[in-house]
């Protein structure tokens, strides 16, 4: 199975991506925004960042859609308790 091209939507932008699967093309996606977080050293560019963190993700494919809702914590209260900038995703309904 070869990999997918996909669209993702955070409301303010679109990115092109590909992957294989909804779920793991919106994590990788969020992952690369956790690593400026994590490696920005000026704490104002750290602020900006952090307030323009997508709060909502739809995940466009060729012929489905799927959309997730992302909840970010500054440092991690369950499995990771310590590590900065950790997110949990959640699939929602996706509305028109």
């Amino acid at each position: 199975m070869g990999k997918r091209s996909f669209t993702i939507d955070t409301g303010g932008e679109k990115v092109e991506v590909e992957g294989y699967d909804y779920q793991k093309v919106a994590i990788k996606y969020l992952m690369k925004r956790r690593r400026s977080l994590l490696f920005t050293k000026d704490p104002q560019k750290v602020e900006d960042l952090w307030s323009r963190l997508p709060k909502k993700l739809i995940v466009m494919g060729a012929k489905d859609a799927k959309a997730y809702e992302v909840d970010w914590k500054r440092v991690g209260e369950e499995e990771f308790q310590g590590a900065r900038f950790v997110f949990s995703l959640k699939e929602t309904e996706l509305r028109p």
